[in-house]
């Protein structure tokens, strides 16, 4: 069961990125899936959370108004809208299950590699 995260990249302040996190083995409308990230020097933090019918988010306060998470059941595949980027945003983005109501990690999957978002003028 494997998660895969992509659509990072380096952006200047202020433009927008979008991640998607797509399933291999695991139909990801069973679950509440969510974002997180990590930082160089930083533990791991939640950032975002979708219900498992797209019907309920959360967000980390640091990144309210700015990111949106969404998802395509029948994609399999899961979003991270980032807008007004900041460089305090660089970090490695994950996917994984969520605890539903809370931007905290389900425990499961394993953590796949991530996709680097790197903010810099």
């Amino acid at each position: 069961l494997q998660l895969v995260e992509s659509g990072g990249g380096l952006v200047q302040p202020g433009e927008s990125l979008r991640l998607s996190c797509a399933a291999s083995g695991l139909t990801l409308r069973y679950y509440a899936i969510g974002w997180f990230r990590q930082a160089p020097g930083k533990e791991r933090e939640g950032v975002s959370c979708i219900s498992s019918n797209g019907g309920n988010t959360n967000y980390a306060d640091s990144v309210k108004g700015r990111f949106t998470i969404s998802r395509d059941n029948a994609k399999n595949t899961v979003y991270l809208q980032m807008n007004s980027l900041k460089p305090e945003d660089t970090a490695v983005y994950y996917c994984a299950a969520c605890r539903p109501g809370s931007t905290r990690y389900a425990d499961f999957p394993s953590w796949g590699q991530g996709t680097q978002v790197t903010v810099s003028s």
